[in-house]
């Protein structure tokens, strides 16, 4: 497996995780906190020219019926973005209750539910991650300028 790059897009910041080089473990990276679409494009391709990435895996965010509101139609122009930035293929992976299992694994780990909103996105881009990399077959590319 390619080395890929996680992202649990939202209106503030970004977690941001990675694979391995032998793609069997997740690790976070980062939260970034958003700086304009034009900046966080800037860090991200750097992010993956850095890190050799073949490809970027994003949350996307579903309504628990399935359908894609709003947050969806936002990660989607940022993927579209970002591919047309890169030149990498995007990935999409249903994220649906993943913050609130970054919230529980934290809470097990013994993290105070304060200091949740400093690691919660790169926890969830670690689980976007791994869903991703036990069947990378499900989730095929979309190109740039599809959705």
């Amino acid at each position: 497996m390619d080395k890929v790059i996680a992202l649990d897009v939202g209106s503030v910041r970004i977690g941001v995780a990675a694979s391995d080089a032998l793609g069997l473990t997740a690790q976070a990276l980062e939260t970034w906190k958003r700086k304009g679409l034009e900046n966080d494009l800037q860090h991200f391709d750097e992010l993956a020219g850095a890190r050799g990435a073949a490809a970027f895996v994003l949350g996307l965010p579903r309504n628990m019926d399935g359908s894609e509101g709003g947050q969806a139609a936002d990660t989607r122009a940022f993927g579209r973005a970002l591919a047309a930035r890169t030149g990498l293929p995007i990935h999409y992976v249903d994220e649906r209750l993943t913050s609130a299992g970054a919230h529980l694994a934290l809470r097990e780990g013994g993290l105070k539910a304060r200091a949740h909103k400093a690691v919660v996105d790169k926890v969830a881009a670690v689980l976007i991650l791994q869903t991703y990399m036990s069947c990378p077959q499900r989730f095929p590319a979309e190109k740039e300028g599809t959705t």
